[in-house]
């Protein structure tokens, strides 16, 4: 393979056999279940990195299913948003991501800087309650329990949640161990079509785990919950803030300084 070859084909790993096609990348009969509740601003301080800067003390507990998506597949998902600003831009911070699937754990961490990790989370109707749980390995971690359809939710204010950017750290080190990209990245859903959407009662329960640390953002108490399905198409991202620009420089400056000074 020539070296010009090497360079078009590199937009995934492995190189000659890669776990996802080039996106952007569609989604049909996406089935969300939202809790949001509040927490502790000590605690959303401890991991909303700036220049994100925190609203109110919120959370947003998501439960994703997602049957039919080109090039990932069929998987479910559940992770923590946390509501920003940025430069005055309102959006969500990614702050956890839980999913069943390689191809989109893969896509998501290498293209977008997504923070996923592999687990096994549900979304199931029992009855009169939609059920969402997450397990990693043999311990549950989160709970959701949302009533089933009580009251049509306001389709505007779902339409612009989902139209709102969402924001990542993508990481990547180099192969000494020292972070090669650090960066702030940006995302939007387009292309979305909102096919209904429901309010009701929910509860959410999260428990301590060591690699799932969904219980280091507090349920104090719930706020809203919405459940509803969509199709979209997820956008590829624009870096916004290079975490390293800056440190790079001074790490350069600082060598120039010892050179001088020897």
């Amino acid at each position: 393979m020539e070296i010009a070859d090497v360079v078009k084909r590199a937009y995934a790993m492995p190189l000659t056999n890669p776990s996802f096609p080039p996106g952007p990348y569609r989604f049909f009969d996406r089935e969300y279940v939202i809790i949001t509740y509040r927490t502790t601003r000590e605690a959303l301080e401890a991991v909303v990195p700036a220049p994100l800067e925190i609203d109110e003390p919120l959370v947003k507990y998501e439960f994703i299913r997602m049957p039919d998506s080109t090039g990932f597949g069929d998987y479910t998902e559940t992770g923590q948003v946390i509501p920003v600003r940025y430069k005055g831009q309102h959006g969500g911070f990614v702050h956890s991501m839980y999913l069943d699937d390689d191809a989109p754990i893969a896509g998501g961490r290498e293209l977008w800087g997504f923070p996923k990790k592999l687990a096994s989370p549900k979304i199931v109707h029992e009855g009169e309650v939609v059920v969402g749980t997450l397990h990693y390995g043999s311990v549950l971690c989160a709970t959701g329990t949302m009533g089933y359809k009580h009251r049509e939710a306001d389709h505007d204010q779902v339409l612009a949640s989902l139209a709102a950017p969402n924001f990542l750290i993508k990481i990547i080190p180099h192969v000494d161990g020292s972070p090669r990209i650090c960066e702030l990245v940006r995302y939007y859903l387009t292309d979305i079509t909102l096919k209904e959407a429901w309010t009701a009662p929910a509860a959410l329960d999260l428990r301590p785990h060591v690699m799932a640390d969904v219980a280091k953002l507090p349920v104090l108490d719930i706020v809203s919950a919405v459940h509803f399905t969509a199709d979209l198409t997820l956008g590829l991202g624009e870096v916004v803030h290079d975490y390293l620009a800056g440190h790079s420089q001074s790490v350069a400056g600082a060598s120039q300084l010892e050179k001088a000074s020897a």
